[in-house]
C-alpha cells in the first residue's frame, strides 16, 4: 500500500494517491490531468477510481478529463447528481483497490452529498479516512454554500450527525486526512498541519468536541465570513462539466503587444499583474490589479475579481503559463493573453507607468508618531486584527475588497498608510484602491511583522 499527499499551497488543496498491487486512485484531483497520468506511468499502475468527496467550490477538478484519458470511473457519494457519468456510491458501499479496501461513508453537512472515503489495510484494518470538507484538523467545512437552497442551520445540524455518527467512532489511531489546510476559505480557522488523527481530533478539534446539537449549530455556524464570490461558479462547474484544460490553455497563453493590450483596456479588459511585489512597486500598467503568484494566488483572484472578467496577464518572463493554468483551476478562463515582453515593453512603448510608495516600518513609525496627517488602514483578518494593532487603525479587511461597494469603507479623501502582516495583501489593497481613484496611499514594507517592533501606540490583546 503506498499513500501520498499531493498539497498545492496556492489552493491550500490536498488531492491524494493511493495504490495497491498494480491499481491506483486519486481523490480530489487538480484540473491539470497530466501530472497524474505520468506518475501512473513511472509507479507502472493502472488508476481504476477517481474519489470527488463532494461538489468543490474552491477549485474545478480534474475528474472529468483524468476520467476520459485513463478510464477510471468517478465515484461520488450518495445524492450527487451530474451532467457525466458517475457512479453513485451507497453508504458504505465499497471499492476494491489491489488488496485494499475503500469504505464510502455518507458525511452530508458540507454539503448534502460529502462523503469521507474510508481506506481498509490488506488486513481490513481501519488505516485512513479521507474526509473532504467534512473534518479538517481543528475545524469542519463551512456549511453555507448552497445558496440558498438548504439553511446553513440545517446543515449544520446535517454536519453534526456525520461527525457523531460516522468520524467519532473511528479508532484513535486512523489517520484523517482533510481535503484543504490553513488558508482555505472551505472553513473558518484551519490548523497549520495537513493531516492528523481521529484520536488528535477528537481531543482537540472544537466541534469534535461539542455533544449538544444545538450548541454545535451555534458554534460551527458563528463568525462566517462571506465565501468567495466564484464559489457558488466553481460548484456548478463541477456539477454540471467543462471543457478541457488543454483547449483552454491552447485559448488563453497567447503573446499580445503593448499596442493591442492598451486597445484591450480601453474596451474595458482587466490587467492582473502576478509578478512579485517588489517589482509591481517599481512599476506597472495603471490600472492593474495585482496579485502575486508567490503568493495565495488562485484564493485572492477568486476573491476579489469577477469571475466573467476579461483578463490580461502579467508575469515574470517564463511564468506566464503558470499564472493562466491556475487560474483556470478556479474556473477563470475569460482570458485574452498576456502581455508581450511585460511591462518593461510596455514603457518602450512609450506607454504610461504607475508606482506604489512604499516605506520601511521604522519610516511609517516615525510618520505615526509626528501625527503626520496620514490615517492608518489594516486590511488584516479580523482575529489578525484583534491579536494587536497600531492604535486609531481604520480595520478593512482586504476580503471586503471583492464586494460591490468594497472599497467605500475607506476614505478617498484621506491619506493612508496601509499595511498587512507583511506586504502581500496591502499591495493587492493599494493597487485596487488606486483603480477606484484613491491617490495618497503609502504601503508599509513587510508590515504587521516589522511594525510591532516598532515604538509607537499600539492595542494589544490582554495577557492573564
Amino acid at each position: 500500500m503506498y499513500i501520498e499527499q499531493l498539497y498545492t499551497n496556492c489552493l491550500a488543496e490536498a488531492a491524494y494517491w493511493i495504490e495497491s498491487e498494480g491499481e491506483a486512485v486519486v481523490i480530489d484531483p487538480l484540473r491539470e490531468t497530466q501530472p497524474y497520468i505520468t506518475k501512473a506511468q513511472e509507479r507502472g499502475v493502472k488508476i481504476r477510481y477517481i474519489f470527488e468527496t463532494h461538489f468543490h467550490a474552491d477549485f474545478v477538478s480534474g475528474h472529468i478529463d483524468l476520467s476520459k484519458a485513463t478510464g477510471a470511473e468517478i465515484v461520488y457519494g450518495p445524492g450527487a447528481e451530474t451532467k457525466y457519468h458517475v457512479i453513485n456510491a451507497k453508504d458504505g458501499e465499497e471499492f476494491r483497490i489491489g488488496k485494499i479496501t475503500m469504505r464510502v461513508l455518507h458525511t452530508p453537512g458540507h454539503t448534502p452529498e460529502s462523503a469521507c472515503f474510508l481506506l481498509l489495510d490488506e488486513n481490513k484494518k481501519e488505516h485512513a479516512v479521507f474526509t473532504g470538507d467534512t473534518l479538517f484538523v481543528g475545524d469542519v467545512g463551512r456549511p453555507d454554500l448552497l445558496d440558498g437552497k438548504m439553511s446553513k442551520e440545517e446543515l449544520a445540524g446535517m454536519l453534526f450527525d456525520s461527525l457523531q455518527n460516522k468520524l467519532k467512532p473511528l479508532a484513535d489511531d486512523v489517520i484523517v486526512y482533510p481535503a484543504h489546510g490553513p488558508g482555505s476559505a472551505c472553513g473558518k480557522n484551519i490548523g497549520k498541519e495537513t493531516w492528523s488523527t481521529i484520536g488528535q481530533q477528537r481531543a482537540t478539534n472544537y466541534a469534535m468536541k461539542i455533544t449538544d446539537r444545538k450548541e454545535f449549530i451555534a458554534a460551527v455556524t458563528d463568525g462566517l465570513s462571506a465565501p468567495p464570490q466564484y464559489f457558488f461558479k466553481d460548484a456548478m462547474i463541477n456539477k454540471n462539466g467543462y471543457e478541457n484544460i488543454d483547449h483552454v490553455l491552447e485559448r488563453n497563453v497567447v503573446a499580445v503587444s503593448p499596442l493591442k493590450a492598451k486597445a484591450a483596456i480601453e474596451e474595458g479588459v482587466l490587467v492582473l499583474d502576478t509578478r512579485n511585489v517588489n517589482e509591481f512597486e517599481k512599476g506597472f500598467v495603471p490600472g492593474s490589479v495585482f496579485i502575486g503568484l508567490d503568493g495565495t494566488y488562485a484564493v485572492w483572484v477568486g476573491t476579489l475579481i469577477d469571475i466573467n472578467a476579461k483578463l490580461l496577464i502579467v508575469a515574470e518572463a517564463g511564468r506566464e503559463r503558470e499564472a493562466i493554468l491556475r487560474l483556470a483551476r478556479v474556473g477563470y478562463e475569460n482570458v485574452i493573453g498576456y502581455l508581450e515582453g511585460g511591462v518593461d515593453a510596455w514603457k518602450n512603448a512609450g506607454l504610461p507607468i504607475d508606482t506604489v510608495n512604499s516605506v520601511d516600518a521604522d519610516v511609517f513609525a516615525n510618520g505615526v508618531n509626528a501625527h503626520d496627517g496620514r490615517a492608518v488602514l489594516d486590511v488584516r483578518r479580523p482575529g489578525e486584527f484583534d491579536n494587536g494593532h497600531v492604535e486609531n487603525a481604520e480595520h478593512v479587511c482586504l476580503s471586503n475588497f471583492g464586494k460591490a461597494n468594497g472599497t467605500d469603507a475607506v476614505d478617498k479623501n484621506k491619506p493612508y498608510y496601509v499595511h498587512c502582516a507583511g506586504g502581500y495583501r496591502s499591495v493587492i489593497a493599494i493597487s485596487l484602491l488606486k483603480q477606484k481613484g484613491y491617490t495618497d496611499l503609502v504601503n508599509v514594507r513587510k508590515g504587521w511583522a516589522e511594525i510591532q517592533k516598532q515604538d509607537l501606540p499600539k492595542v494589544m490583546p490582554a495577557t492573564v
